[in-house]
């Protein structure tokens, strides 16, 4: 099946889904990345005297070497502005997601969920848009789209963060999808956040390279699996 995940920024996709990314695509899927911004905005730039031009160009070739090591069958950035989408005509994000998933036509689309894990308001933004044209599209009848999920974290992991976010997990009954991960998928994880060279320090620090990950959480919207599914492809015809 193809599964698309939309996040905003560059290293989203490593910060969190990677090693889930890298178990679906061992498991025959193919793998797409819609990325909405460069992430120029951050105040990593500062450490490197870069301008947000500058920065975004050094995070986009980044996700190049992501890409690869990822497998990913596809990598789109686009360069709406870093930290602003909630100042942008939220009809212009849906319009450039809606092209790109009308190019892709993926069975399972993926992105942040409503609390945005870490609640940044581009997270927030990604969510809403997303949403909004997964449902119009779906009325409009394109029926290669099965399922809209939400990757999170279980309110478990987030509390048990040592790093240097503020994290928010999903309730247990919000959870509709837990994917088993492998020692090779946390490894390929690890890879992929390796290829963010500027944001070492911050890769260091963070709970994403404070242990191993044995599950991804996904919640799947208008959808209920108690027990969870073991694969967000599973149930699907």
């Amino acid at each position: 099946m193809k599964i698309l995940y939309i996040f905003p920024h560059p290293d989203d996709e490593s910060f969190g889904p990677a090693a889930a990314i890298w178990n679906q695509i061992q498991q025959g899927n193919e793998v797409y990345l819609l990325t909405l911004t460069k992430g120029g905005a951050t105040k990593v730039r500062f450490q490197y005297q870069y301008s947000i031009e500058q920065m975004g160009n050094v995070r986009y070739a980044e996700m190049q070497q992501v890409a690869q090591v990822l497998q990913l069958a596809n990598l789109t950035v686009l360069d709406l502005p870093d930290s602003g989408l909630k100042e942008l005509d939220p009809r212009l994000i849906e319009q450039a997601v809606e092209q790109h998933m009308a190019l892709i036509q993926p069975h399972i689309v993926v992105t942040y969920p409503v609390h945005g894990i870490s609640g940044f308001h581009d997270h927030l933004v990604t969510h809403a848009v997303v949403k909004r044209v997964f449902v119009t599209m779906q009325d409009r009848g394109c029926n290669y789209l099965k399922r809209l999920a939400f990757f999170t974290l279980s309110e478990e992991t987030a509390n048990a963060n040592q790093g240097i976010h503020r994290l928010q997990g999903s309730k247990p009954d919000e959870i509709d999808c837990i994917t088993p991960l492998s020692a090779a998928d946390n490894e390929k994880m690890n890879e992929a956040l390796n290829c963010y060279q500027t944001y070492t320090t911050v890769i260091t620090d963070s709970i994403k390279k404070s242990g191993v990950f044995t599950h991804a959480c996904f919640e799947i919207f208008k959808e209920q699996h108690q027990p969870p599914l073991t694969a967000l492809t599973h149930k699907l015809s």
